[in-house]
This record gives C-alpha cells, sequence and structure tokens, in this order.
C-alpha cells in the first residue's frame, strides 16, 4: 500500500491528539500533510550552472507583457540558493510531505539525454538529502510544465517523439534519485498545460484550440504510460515506489435540474477530468465516448478528413490504461456548467466542442485570482464523482489553496483551508472516499505563471524587494502547523467556514 510505504519509509506518524483546543474533527491517524511548490515558480537561477532556457523563461524574456506584471521566474524565490531554509520552514510547519518538480532543463540543457548536467543532479540529490534529514517525505513531480525550448523548437508536446523524450529524461532521475524517492509523479495537469498553452495565450503561446490542444494531450498520455511501463518493469522492485499523476478537477455543476445543463455538467467533467483520468484509470480505458464522438462528429461537419482528436492503436489503450498506482488530485474550485448553442462554427475550438458554458455564481466568495471562487462543497462532491466513476482509487489531494493580496493577516486563506479540509473530511470518513494526503498550494508565494507575483498563495510570505527574499510564516502558517501537529480540525473555526455555500 502507497501510505504505509510512506509511514515505514520514515516512520512519520501523526499524533491524533485531539484534546488541546477543544471539540475538533480529526482525520485518521495515518494521514499525511504536505506542502508544495514548482520548479520554475520558485527556484530561480535560470541559467546557472549549465541550466539552459526553457519554453517559460523564453516567453517570459521575449514577451513580458503578457505577463500581468511584467515579471519573470529568473529570480523567483530563489530557492536554488534558498533550499535549506524553506526545509527548515517545512520542519517549523511540522508537515511530512514536500512535493517539488525537477526542472528538465537544469538535468539536460538541451533536452536530451546525450548532455547530462551533473551541477543539477547534484542541486537535486542535496534537496532530497535535507528533506529526508528532516523526515520529510519527497515527492517528487517530473514535469512541470517548464520544458526545454529546445525541444519546444520541434513543435513541443505536438510532436510524437517529444513522449519518448521524456521517457529518456525519466530514466536519468529514476537512476539517479529512485534509491531515495519513493512516490513520483509523471505530470502535474496536463489539462493545464495543454489546454490553456498549446490551446491558448500561457507558454508556448500556441493559440491552437481543439487542435494543438487535443495533439499535446495525445502525446503526453502516451509519454506517461511509457515512463509507468519503464518504472514498473525496471525500478519497482528496486526502489519499492509508487508513480501516479496529477490531474485537476474543477467541480463542473449543472446550474440547474434541466436535463440538458445535467448533460452539460457531466460532459464538462469528461472534457476537463476525463480527457486525461478515463485513458489511464478506467476500466475501458482510451478516450471518454462523449469526447471521442463529439469531436469526430464536429471536426467531419468542420470538412476535416479525419477527427482532429488523435487516435491511440490498442496498444497504446492497452499501455496507458491501469498506468497508475494512485491519483494525484489538484483542486481550488468550482463551476456551473450549462449546456450551450450546440453550434459549431468552422473554426475549431475546445469549448465548442465541449458545448457547455461555464461560470461562477456571483455571491461565491472571491480570492485574489479571478477564476478562484471559495465553493468547499464542490470539492467533496468532486471526489465522490471520481469514487462513483473510477472505483475509488487511492488518492493523494497534491494541491488545494488560495491567492490573497500581500500581507501576513490572511484570515481568508485560514478560512478557505479550514472549509476545504471539513469537506475533505466528510468526504474520507463519511463517504468513504480513499484520500490519503491533503498538500497545501503552496509553501511560499510564487511566479504564478502569467499574473505573475500579483497572486499570493503562500503560506510564507515573500518578499521581493528584499536583497534575501525574506520569508516570513502567515498566520495560516500557524494554523495549518496545529493541524499537521494533531491532525485534527479546531473547532472554534466551524463558524467561518464556507460549507453552506
Amino acid at each position: 500500500m502507497l501510505l504505509q510505504c510512506i509511514l515505514l519509509y520514515l516512520a512519520l506518524i501523526h499524533s491524533g491528539d485531539c484534546q488541546e483546543y477543544g471539540p475538533k474533527i480529526c482525520f485518521p491517524n495515518d494521514f499525511v500533510f504536505g506542502v508544495a511548490t514548482a520548479s520554475y515558480q520558485i527556484e530561480g537561477a535560470w541559467n546557472i550552472s549549465g541550466k539552459s532556457e526553457s519554453i517559460w523563461d523564453h516567453y517570459t524574456h521575449e514577451h513580458p507583457d503578457r505577463v500581468f506584471d511584467h515579471t519573470n521566474g529568473d529570480v523567483a524565490d530563489g530557492s536554488y540558493y534558498k533550499f535549506k531554509e524553506d526545509v527548515r520552514l517545512m520542519k517549523l510547519l511540522g508537515v511530512s510531505m514536500y512535493r517539488f518538480s525537477i526542472s528538465w532543463t537544469r538535468i539536460l540543457p538541451n533536452g536530451l539525454s546525450n548532455e547530462v548536467n551533473e551541477d543539477g543532479l547534484r542541486y537535486y540529490q542535496e534537496l532530497i538529502d535535507e528533506l529526508l534529514q528532516n523526515k520529510i517525505v519527497p515527492l517528487v513531480t517530473m514535469y512541470h510544465w517548464d520544458l526545454p525550448q529546445n525541444l519546444q523548437n520541434l513543435g513541443g508536446w505536438t510532436n510524437p517523439i517529444m513522449a519518448d523524450y521524456f521517457v529518456d529524461y525519466a530514466r536519468i532521475l529514476l537512476d539517479n534519485f529512485s534509491d531515495k524517492v519513493k512516490i513520483w509523479l509523471t505530470f502535474n495537469e496536463p489539462l493545464s498545460f495543454c489546454h490553456d498553452r498549446y490551446g491558448g495565450y500561457d507558454a508556448p503561446g500556441g493559440r491552437s484550440s481543439g487542435f494543438e490542444d487535443y495533439m499535446c494531450g495525445h502525446n503526453v498520455l502516451r509519454a506517461h504510460g511509457m515512463v509507468y511501463r519503464l518504472f514498473n518493469d525496471v525500478y519497482r522492485n528496486y526502489s519499492k515506489g509508487h508513480m501516479g499523476i496529477s490531474l485537476n478537477i474543477p467541480w463542473m455543476e449543472a446550474a440547474s435540474t434541466s436535463t440538458g445543463d445535467q448533460i452539460a455538467a457531466e460532459t464538462a467533467r469528461q472534457f476537463n477530468f476525463g480527457w486525461f483520468a478515463n485513458p489511464i484509470f478506467s476500466t475501458s480505458g482510451d478516450y471518454p465516448a462523449v469526447m471521442r464522438n463529439k469531436i469526430d462528429v464536429n471536426s467531419a461537419k468542420q470538412g476535416f478528413s479525419r477527427s482532429r482528436l488523435p487516435n491511440f492503436t490498442s496498444q497504446e489503450v492497452k499501455m496507458i490504461q491501469g498506468s497508475y498506482d494512485f491519483m494525484g488530485v489538484n483542486h481550488y474550485t468550482t463551476y456551473l456548467a450549462q449546456l450551450g448553442t450546440g453550434k459549431v462554427r468552422m473554426e475549431p475550438s475546445f469549448e465548442d466542442d465541449m458545448n457547455a458554458f461555464i461560470f461562477q455564481k456571483d455571491n461565491w466568495p472571491k480570492s485574489n485570482s479571478t477564476w478562484l471562487r471559495v465553493v468547499p462543497w464542490g470539492f467533496r462532491r468532486a471526489l465522490n464523482w471520481i469514487k462513483t466513476t473510477y472505483n475509488n482509487p487511492i488518492i493523494l489531494v497534491t494541491e488545494n489553496g488560495i491567492s490573497t493580496k500581500p500581507g501576513l493577516s490572511d484570515a481568508k486563506r485560514v478560512q478557505y483551508i479550514d472549509s476545504y479540509l471539513r469537506s475533505l473530511h466528510a468526504a474520507v470518513t463519511k463517504d468513504h472516499c480513499r484520500v490519503k494526503a491533503y498538500i497545501y498550494w503552496s509553501l511560499l508565494d510564487n511566479f504564478e505563471w502569467m499574473r505573475g507575483y500579483s497572486e499570493r498563495f503562500g503560506l510564507c510570505e515573500v518578499d521581493y524587494k528584499s536583497v534575501n527574499l525574506t520569508r516570513t510564516p502567515r498566520k495560516s502558517f500557524s494554523y495549518y502547523k496545529n493541524v499537521a501537529a494533531t491532525g485534527c480540525l479546531p473547532g472554534f473555526l466551524g463558524r467561518y467556514s464556507y460549507s453552506k455555500i
């Protein structure tokens, strides 16, 4: 079992003592709490010691005007130099797991395995050792969106050869780190980097919705399956480790009780989550039937000789299906889904293919991100939908969090974490969803992609005006520290939760 691996690996057991602050609700004693970051968002040192240019380095340098505050990740949080300080913060926080990602360009400067950067290997080896010395489990993401620009010049994830290059990269990570890293994620949120980046305006800015996003997703799924099979065949017995993938699931609630809106909501779930979950986690494999049918039909109406959604071979379907030990789930917010017009324009798009209008209620509490409203009941519904749809897989919540404005007093973050953890607790204890860990995004404020440093997700504030990039724990840090120490939620915060929304 994955959880037993975590606990035996570092002998990390929560006390479960729930008496200190009065009435509480408590997670199972073996439930794990952690924090997360990603390489481009915190490391900085973008061209130091052999690291080359990633698509985000290139994009933010070429198009600073497209980033909200015209910034980039050249320096970010300076975690390349300050990782020991960051681990000390985690130790103070009392979490037992740290999810971080490895920069492909820091390991393979030209993106290919014929040139390995020893300094990159050294950096991550030292980070992993520091975590283990402090009894913190490393959960490593192989790819968190920072593709080498050299590979993007070949078409990036729209090129089928990228799956083979990813396998080469993964093999080097597994050769060097699998003796100490026992929990791996192949990809973080392929929906985001395929739909928003190849199909949208984020790096590399493909702006080809309905074409490049589907090509990207197809090759990412192939790459995931190939790496999982490599891990399973070559490394599992040696490392005794586990591998999964992190998928983001914004909950899609029907906007009304009408049949059309109910259908639209389920279709939106399949297009936004099933796109990547169905080929891996379902008993049938392959893309969701509704996705396959809609895109095939629309492609024909638009005059294409073949579907814009590529087809897997029968061998690929079999390779990808079941390629998991656990499911990583990133969840932040909820949307309402309303049936679309059904009109098929000649210019393809993901949204037309889905034929569902997605929106949020104006009275749902806001965050500092336009897309993130506070709707904790959606978390429980999403987890239950996964349980029903995919036979209740083991889940690690690999991201959940809220953005606020700069400042140390962040009551809104405390309320968000508390209300979402209550929803998660109900899913675990009442609905028997097999969730084994909760990992907050993020330990630190960081570069939030096209929003730059304008949106702060950190339990710790980073002073970007200071030479030392000073980290200061917020009030939410103290709240989460108590949760991690006790495994329980303090009763006195119940009145502030958003559970009735």
